[in-house]
């Protein structure tokens, strides 16, 4: 986009034309129009220099001038100054918004690499024991659709795998689920997890 005279610039930025006020929905849209058109290419650059990422610089540009449309006393006269310090700490934000995103990834990535603790590999080992030694004593078809349907089969699918009516699967599952839960408890007594 050009770049306009200061003159062309302060016209178009000034909120009340040469008939009067905006004062209708209609005539605000267009003078958004106008302000829009006449220093978003601006916006979007100082703001793109600021966080190295022009599309996401575009949108906030588009956020800059939505805020100064909603602010009746950014209008007029010091419209461009306003805008240009809106951008600034939009950018300044969004950096500030990405070095808190990072840092926190970057915690989050420290902790997911954190070697189990051998108390942690004793109970998941212990879990996956109970679980084998209770499937083992369910009938062959509960066992079965518990083990499917913990890898993700939906309804449907277990059904066709099993050779079952798809309109019972559901209540099927349920007395599998109840039948693991009644021997998980027999044998190791009551547990605090529903």
């Amino acid at each position: 986009m050009p770049q306009t005279s200061s003159l062309a610039r302060s016209c178009g930025v000034n909120a009340r034309t040469a008939t009067g006020t905006a004062t209708a929905a209609g005539d605000s849209t267009e003078h958004l129009g106008l302000v829009f058109r006449a220093h978003y290419a601006r916006i979007a650059r100082v703001i793109g220099r600021v966080i190295h990422d022009q599309a996401r610089a575009e949108e906030l540009a588009v956020d800059v001038f939505l805020k100064w449309w909603r602010t009746a006393s950014a209008h007029g006269d010091r419209a461009e100054g306003w805008l240009v310090r809106t951008a600034v700490r939009q950018a300044l934000d969004e950096l500030r918004r990405v070095h808190r995103r990072r840092r926190l990834d970057y915690a989050l990535q420290l902790m997911r690499l954190a070697p189990p603790t051998p108390a942690e590999i004793f109970d998941a080992r212990s879990d996956r024991q109970r679980t084998r030694i209770v499937l083992a004593a369910l009938s062959r078809r509960h066992a079965a659709l518990l083990v499917l349907r913990s890898e993700g089969l939906s309804y449907q699918q277990l059904a066709a795998g099993l050779n079952l009516n798809p309109s019972y699967v559901g209540s099927l599952l349920v007395r599998a689920q109840t039948a693991f839960r009644r021997e998980y408890e027999k044998r190791y007594g009551p547990t605090d997890t529903r």
